[in-house]
């Protein structure tokens, strides 16, 4: 017998003794509620990684039970074990134990939405033919009860050969007491019973892998018969010789193909099961109901899309504005107590002009993006982002892509790495590398800071009818980048990546409230991956550009030339000291140098240095800023936004004109400043050729576009 290993896990701050836990697989369709259910029984007992050499998230959960616990896996969403695109075949292998690093589930937890049972069903009929202990968890149940559709559960139960089936309601946590008693007691559930839609093949599979001996699982058979594993059907073909496994393919699926075969089979099954276990009860709300397919069709679905998009830029200016300021008033606060305690050195200025200014210039754009985040969270919780992609299919097309591409480039507008990650699920490389192309020019979280500092600076804070200016101005930059996205997607579909117009199938998701567990814990992610590239990368940015902007020092006796007199916004003789040391820096010195190539946009050296600095991450932007505009302890956001507009050239002239504010966010706009989105690109393509070429286009139109706006606007 096998010796038992014991490892301790702390339950509830406490050390209980467990034996080795268990891993269990949580699979099922797509937006069937997987994530949110994983998020009920792990809370904040999970992590995120890579599978094993693979670029696919992992999301693992420890689900503790009594005296028990196991780990959960979430998988991708899969409608079958045929899966085309990278999630699907990652998720399908991670089930099958053919990821190497990753032990294979001992058991399985299949979810299935309840107002789409049919394709829960097939998928599980397929799953049973791994004959692992299975425990069905069937959500959605309010919204079919909604939608008029009632289950007896006790007979799906007995149709599926008696595995366990627990009806829950993620959202409220209904029936999660009774699913995770089920699945502490999973060890206990016999493995399944041989699928009854096709016991012919089924049990031609169970002989197959009892012949051809411990290298060859029944689930290998399956996939070597149907084709649908060219290596195991090639393998087949080698061990048993081509014409036994042509003429056992002949008696099982005749002239037809063995794909679609498998499907009627499984269908006709299915259909049996639905017919003897769903009642069609009168609907509770008819008005929902066609709420519902009103917002299906074309017009309405596009006028709602863009109200809702409209309605989170307005709250991201209007219901941040507190916090921010708290934040803002904490941040210079605690910069002129640290200068009053140590006395103006460099020690001083180190701390509260490099640290607090640098780090807190970004960090007081927190509220804004937790904001944005919240809405996209929500959106996605209840199904409104999966809806999208075919409510937006039709308008995906005109510019060669389809459906599957709006999910990741509406990823984007949060971050464009997890957005690239995403396009996985395309099955077609032409149209997935099209889609990682055009999702950086989609507004991340990292360009919010720069247009809320120039858009707060120099677009007046007043009402339009019921909408705010400085608003309406942020969502037409976001319109800008779905512009430059969608552009560049019919550029490519049209040249270097021209190909046949890609098929795209989706069932529609039913409405669901967001669940608040869910929606905190997807939150608080967001929040600490924002901080923790604020507590290094844009910490690392910040003291560098202190250290260019502080050294060398001025002599104290240098005299002051007449130029920076003149160019101080205050007759402050220590500001225009301060002013001459920026020039004199080596910060300065290197904003000169490349003055030259940034002046027909309007820019001169300070503004060059700050965009140049940003190359690496664009959110380190505004802390340049800070040091390079406000050195003293005052480096504020109010105080930094007066600098800006008080900024000038040597012959007075304004250097913040109109038309170069508005180059500079068309700028911001299109080129792409992230080494982490280039370094996604590379590894989601295996190649540098294709972050190149992105990075190469898209500073060259975002230089070009802000050159073209200057330049005009300055004639006008």
């Amino acid at each position: 017998m096998t010796e038992k290993t014991e490892v301790k896990i702390p339950l509830s701050g406490i050390g209980i003794r467990h034996k080795a836990r268990a891993s269990i697989a949580l699979i099922g369709n797509p937006n069937t509620g997987k994530s949110t259910l994983f998020n009920r029984l792990t809370g904040l007992r999970q992590t995120t990684g890579n599978f094993p050499g693979v670029t696919v998230e992992k999301h693992q959960g420890t689900v503790e039970l009594g005296h028990s616990a196991f780990n959960l896996i979430d998988l991708p969403g899969i409608y079958s074990l045929d899966g085309t695109s990278t999630d699907e075949r990652i998720a399908v292998d991670v089930t099958l134990g053919r990821v190497p690093g990753t032990e294979r589930p001992s058991g399985l937890l299949v979810v299935i939405d309840a107002t789409h049972i049919y394709q829960g069903l097939y998928l599980l009929e397929q799953l049973l033919e791994l004959q692992l202990p299975t425990v069905v968890a069937l959500t959605m149940i309010d919204a079919a009860t909604a939608n008029g559709i009632s289950i007896d559960t006790g007979k799906l139960q007995e149709s599926l050969g008696g595995i366990p089936v627990y009806p829950v309601n993620s959202i409220g946590g209904h029936g999660l007491d009774d699913l995770k008693d089920g699945l502490e007691k999973i060890k206990e559930v016999s493995p399944p019973p041989v699928p009854a839609s096709w016991p012919e093949f089924s049990e031609t599979a169970q002989q197959l892998s009892q012949q051809l001996g411990e290298d060859w699982q029944r689930i290998d058979v399956i996939q070597a018969l149907l084709q649908t594993h060219p290596d195991y059907a090639g393998k087949l073909s080698r061990q048993l010789g081509t014409e036994p496994v042509n003429n056992l393919r002949s008696r099982l699926f005749g002239d037809e193909p063995p794909a679609a075969v498998e499907a009627r089979r499984r269908y006709q099954w299915v259909k049996g099961v639905i017919d003897a276990v769903q009642v069609h009860a009168p609907l509770y709300s008819k008005l929902g109901a066609r709420l519902v397919r009103w917002t299906n069709r074309p017009w309405p679905a596009t006028l709602l899309f863009f109200t809702v998009l409209l309605l989170v830029f307005q709250a991201v200016f209007t219901w941040a504005t507190p916090l921010m300021d708290a934040i803002d008033s904490a941040s210079s606060g605690l910069g002129r107590l640290i200068v009053e305690q140590l006395g103006d050195n460099a020690f001083s200025s180190f701390l509260a002009d490099g640290v607090i200014a640098g780090v807190g210039s970004v960090i007081i754009f927190l509220p804004q993006i937790l904001i944005l985040f919240l809405f996209i969270i929500i959106l996605e919780d209840t199904g409104y982002l999966a809806r999208t992609s075919f409510l937006m299919d039709r308008v995906m097309r005109t510019v060669g892509l389809s459906g599957q591409s709006v999910i990741p480039m509406l990823s984007s507008f949060a971050c464009a790495v997890p957005s690239i990650m995403a396009t996985r699920v395309i099955p077609d490389r032409r149209d997935r590398i099209a889609t990682i192309l055009a999702a950086p020019f989609m507004t991340c979280s990292a360009r919010l800071p720069i247009y809320a500092l120039l858009i707060a600076a120099f677009v007046p804070n007043q009402s339009v009818g019921w909408m705010n200016l400085q608003g309406l101005v942020l969502f037409a930059l976001y319109l800008l980048g779905i512009v430059g996205g969608l552009g560049t997607a019919l550029l490519l579909k049209t040249s270097a990546l021209r190909g046949p117009k890609p098929h795209f199938m989706l069932a529609l998701p039913e409405f669901r409230k967001p669940n608040l567990q869910t929606v905190a814990i997807k939150l608080w992610d967001r929040a600490r991956v924002f901080l923790k590239r604020a507590g290094t990368v844009i910490f690392f940015v910040a003291i560098l550009v202190w250290l260019l902007a502080y050294f060398p020092r001025m002599e104290s006796e240098q005299p002051l030339s007449m130029t920076t007199v003149e160019q101080s916004a205050s007759a402050n003789l220590e500001l225009a000291r301060s002013a001459a040391q920026m020039e004199q820096s080596w910060l300065g010195r290197m904003g000169r140098t490349i003055e030259p190539v940034f002046k027909p946009l309007g820019w001169d050296w300070r503004v060059s240095s700050a965009v140049i600095a940003g190359f690496p991450a664009r959110e380190v932007v505004v802390a340049v800023m800070g040091t390079i505009y406000a050195v003293g302890s005052e480096a504020d956001d109010q105080r930094l936004s007066e600098k800006l507009r008080a900024a000038t050239w040597p012959d007075g002239r304004l250097i913040f004109t109109l038309p170069m504010v508005l180059g500079l966010l068309v700028f911001y706009a299109w080129c792409l400043q992230c080494a982490a989105t280039l370094a996604t690109i590379r590894r989601e393509t295996n190649t540098w050729r294709w972050p190149l070429f992105a990075w190469c286009y898209m500073t060259a139109i975002g230089y070009g576009g802000a050159l073209v706006i200057y330049q005009v606007g300055s004639l006008l």
